[in-house]
């Protein structure tokens, strides 16, 4: 019963305390042996600017009329060259004004495709991609909204001919006060995608802004829920780097209420688990230090919520056997006791105790819904339909 208690115990710390440790200790130390190469090869950091190539920006959209007029307007004002940029928007069945609205616009570089059953975005992805012609495609989603730049800071990693994928910045604004609300976790997140982009071990791409060379793009099966991670790591499995370029910024709010959030990452949590199914090519020693990052950053991270069942159900078993574990498994009740006074925590409350309640709240929470995921996964049949979130 130790030995359980003390496994669940060290995974759980593992990924989200000592993984990262690790990470930056092998990411500086790779960074280190680059600049002594730099330094003795006299040659430029950089390689030279080439042409900017032509891009398409793919978007598949279900009932977004609230925000779909203005997204295109941001697409069109975007600081790249009109003739090397196309934008394709794939309406997935759309029942309310989405499909008024998309016809409504006239711009020579927008193309729209009205699809009229919904059959899921991934469905749409593949169908759109048969239509790209450019060498670059850029996927986002309706309610994103790109920085003036961001198409020429993600396609500038494309000079090194062995990236096949480029993984943007996404900033989480509420949707009230238009203010950031980047949690600390989220911040976490992008230390790792950044160290991890350092030392080619890099994961899954931001659904909101990342490119991909299309050539090596890959139809997903037709349930496929994460597209995204899917198809970012299916460029890494041809042998392509992937890159996280954080100057290439978009904006996004974030959802109106916890039940949104909530339903978003049970779904996603369903998705990982199938993704895990997929991808077993990961697991491979062979795949280097994606196989480090893989199994350290994802699969343990995936499984957190079934350690801190196991690691509460054994302390307290444990509990009855010795003080030490008695105090132990009192921590983990005052744990979720934080938790749970974390939900009636406003959200203008300051400080520093309010903002490590609200951590602990936000990391159960979303345990919570990624257990939840597991449950969907192994219970139900998993659909790629959806259904877009309220703002």
């Amino acid at each position: 019963m130790e030995f359980i208690f003390w496994l669940s115990v060290v995974a759980i710390l593992y990924t989200y305390l000592i993984y990262p440790v690790i990470l930056l200790a092998v990411s500086s130390f790779h960074q280190a042996i680059k600049d002594t190469r730099f330094v003795l090869s006299k040659q430029g950091r950089r390689k030279r600017e080439a042409d900017l190539p032509d891009v398409t920006i793919v978007i598949a959209a279900f009932n977004e009329e609230k925000c779909i007029k203005a997204r295109i307007e941001n697409l069109l004002e975007l600081d790249y060259p009109t003739d090397k940029l196309k934008i394709l928007i794939g309406s997935d069945g759309s029942t309310d004004g989405t499909n008024d609205i998309l016809t409504s616009f006239s711009a020579p570089c927008l193309e729209t495709v009205v699809f009229e059953q919904n059959r899921g975005k991934i469905n749409v992805l593949n169908d759109l991609m048969t239509r790209v012609t450019t060498p670059v495609t850029v996927f986002s989603d309706a309610n994103t909204f790109f920085q003036p730049d961001a198409v020429r800071k993600l396609v500038a990693d494309f000079r090194e001919e062995q990236v096949g994928g480029v993984c943007g910045e996404l900033e989480l604004v509420d949707a009230f006060s238009g203010k950031n609300k980047d949690s600390l976790y989220w911040q976490y997140e992008q230390v790792l995608k950044f160290h991890e982009s350092r030392i080619n071990a890099m994961l899954g791409a931001n659904g909101a802004i990342y490119a991909i060379r299309t050539a090596l793009y890959e139809p997903l099966p037709e349930n496929t829920i994460i597209d995204d991670f899917c198809v970012f790591m299916g460029i890494a499995r041809q042998g392509y780097k992937l890159t996280y370029n954080p100057e290439a910024r978009a904006t996004e709010e974030i959802a109106p209420n916890l039940e949104e959030e909530a339903g978003r990452r049970i779904r996603i949590g369903a998705g990982n688990y199938q993704a895990m199914m997929r991808l077993t090519w990961a697991l491979n020693p062979l795949a280097g230090s994606r196989c480090f990052s893989y199994i350290s950053h994802k699969i343990l991270r995936w499984f957190v919520p079934h350690f801190m069942l196991v690691a509460l159900v054994s302390g307290a078993l444990l509990a009855l056997t010795s003080p030490l574990y008695g105090l132990l498994f009192a921590g983990q009740v005052l744990f979720y006791f934080t938790y749970y006074y974390g939900l009636t925590l406003n959200d203008d409350k300051k400080g520093k105790l309010a903002s490590i309640i609200k951590l602990v709240t936000f990391f159960v929470s979303m345990n919570i819904s990624l257990g939840q995921g597991f449950i969907r996964f192994l219970t139900s049949k998993q659909s790629a339909t959806w259904k877009s979130t309220a703002r």
